[in-house]
């Protein structure tokens, strides 16, 4: 299947094709990493060491002149493009305007459009409300203070491989200690993890592992001491685990039984990436509150948590906020960002990419005995590296991999419990042409090392 074409206006003044000019990193990244050892805390991680200077579509170009291919949209951020034309035109007429006020002081209207929105394309016909925040973590962290709120409950129920951020409360419902958790505890208490369906290892129908989750909910914690049930749709830095049919429904089924908001964090999936507008909707599942961030501003700071009206309005007046949630121009990216989603049709354009990665992937899968499993939806999709015959995982050929992809210039990141995943988030808007050359460069670096 071909890729949609874009709108004219998605077009980039930077030419969408890869071109190395020196070794990567180059001697002017090379330099400036120098520096960033010296003035930088040393525990903010680096993946790739070159240092971007402009980007456009799905080329970052480089201090030196190279250009990369961008397979990670800075973690499924730039969905929309690096600098889309929309979101560059609302940000530069709102910086002329004004850049904070403040919402809770002295309110504006973007704030209002951007829950307006949020309202309209979150699923379910259901009356809703939305608050605006400044990252993932953060919206989840609200999310749980309403739920506890709207239950008067204190119990949090998240799933196994869980990542939901890395302030004290979300590193609590973090699964992986490394590097997320590691020495900075004690962390928040009342958090509780169970099973969660990941088809390649437990083998279970969604049925079965949504009764596995549930029993030990019932017996281990009392589903009427629970406020929240925490979920990815389909998990990002757990390893892009797209749970079996009928898990969701099944579990989203016993919240609304029990009276236990069922939260779905759609920080890394929202905004088109799997296909749809999120997750959630593959199956037909209507949270009651829903998390959202990354993809919503095309790269600005910015976090929502939307839900049932009922349920929003549980927090007190003054219980939410934030000097800088929902910061005016922030909120103009936003716009401009869903409107680019809308005008170029990125959902079903995502769906498409989803088709032409698999085709590929599955061509590699079949020299490659250590790939044990293509998942994810849409332009989430991922690949587990395990030691062939097994399903032990290999994360040092998954390093070595992503080594040799970046040594070419493609941007692809890792992730994964045990590091063992490969996970590709292409822009939306990479053209046909750079998708199939960064596979290329896939398939080559997983022939040569394997």
């Amino acid at each position: 299947m071909s890729l949609p074409n874009l709108p004219e206006s998605f077009a980039s003044d930077i030419a969408q094709e890869r071109s190395l000019v020196t070794a990567i990193p180059g001697p002017k990244s090379d330099a400036l990493m120098k520096r960033r050892t010296e003035a930088v805390a040393r525990g903010v991680g680096t993946t790739l060491p070159v240092f971007i200077e402009r980007a456009g579509g799905a080329i970052l170009v480089d201090v030196d002149g190279n250009q990369l291919i961008d397979l990670g949209s800075g973690i499924a951020v730039t969905s929309v493009g690096n600098a889309n034309a929309e979101v560059v035109k609302k940000v530069q007429d709102q910086v002329a305007l004004f850049t904070h006020t403040c919402f809770m002081v002295t309110p504006y209207a973007g704030y209002v459009e951007v829950c307006e929105a949020l309202n309209r394309l979150t699923p379910g016909e259901h009356h809703k409300r939305s608050a605006l925040f400044n990252s993932g973590a953060e919206a989840v962290e609200n999310a749980v203070k309403i739920a506890r709120a709207y239950t008067k409950r204190q119990a949090v129920v998240v799933v196994e491989h869980a990542y939901h951020g890395r302030t004290n409360l979300t590193m609590a419902m973090t699964a992986k200690d490394m590097p997320y958790k590691h020495g900075f505890g004690p962390f928040a208490s009342d958090i509780y993890r169970v099973p969660t369906s990941y088809p390649l290892h437990d083998g279970l129908s969604g049925d079965e592992a949504a009764r596995q989750a549930i029993t030990k909910i019932v017996k281990e914690v009392g589903a009427d001491q629970v406020a929240a049930v925490v979920i990815e749709p389909i998990q990002g830095e757990g390893g892009f685990i797209v749970p079996a049919a009928g898990f969701l429904p099944a579990l989203s089924s016993f919240c609304t039984e029990n009276g236990i908001v069922f939260i779905a964090d759609e920080i890394q999936t929202g905004f088109a990436r799997t296909g749809a507008w999120f997750a959630c909707d593959h199956e037909g599942v209507i949270p009651d509150v829903i998390t959202t961030a990354k993809g919503i501003a095309g790269g600005l700071p910015l976090a929502a948590v939307t839900g049932r009206a009922e349920i929003m309005d549980a927090a007190h007046v003054g219980g939410l906020g934030g000097t800088y949630g929902g910061n005016p121009v922030a909120c103009a990216a936003a716009i401009g960002s869903i409107q680019a989603m809308e005008s170029g049709n990125l959902v079903t354009r995502a769906a498409a990419i989803e088709q032409v990665m698999r085709a590929r992937l599955e061509q590699i899968q079949a020299k490659v005995p250590a790939i044990a499993d293509i998942r994810g939806r849409g332009a989430m999709i991922a690949v587990e590296i395990v030691k062939p015959g097994t399903l032990e995982p290999d994360d040092a050929l998954t390093a070595a991999v992503a080594k040799a992809c970046h040594g070419q210039g493609v941007v692809v990141l890792t992730a994964g419990t045990y590091s063992n995943v490969l996970r590709f988030l292409p822009p939306l808007v990479i053209s046909e042409e750079l998708l199939n050359e960064a596979l290329d460069i896939i398939d080559a670096a997983f022939v040569d090392l394997s």
